[in-house]
């Protein structure tokens, strides 16, 4: 039986305990191209990509990157929702 290094195992191990959250994400077309991705409950939290399969890998990135730095994760906003309102002009 193979035995993995003791680094990938304690890698495994972490991220079967490590606390999940889950985000709600705004994406807007970019004006040069591709998209701009926000996470409205994380203020700051921002990334760009440039086609849909790229997106979530770099908002899961951006996500992880800002919780590192915040420091408490259970001290960040939270996103009420998304209201479209028609107004005439």
């Amino acid at each position: 039986q193979r035995q993995l290094p003791l680094c990938r195992c304690l890698w495994h191990i972490l991220r079967m305990v490590a606390k999940r959250y889950t985000y709600t994400v705004q994406i807007e077309p970019a004006e040069e191209g591709g998209y701009n991705i926000f996470v409205p409950a994380l203020p700051g939290c921002h990334t760009q990509a440039p086609d849909m399969p790229t997106l979530e890998a770099n908002v899961r990135e951006a996500i992880a990157v800002y919780l590192e730095t915040a420091g408490d994760a259970e001290t960040v906003g939270e996103f009420i929702g998304v209201w479209r309102v028609e107004a005439a002009a």
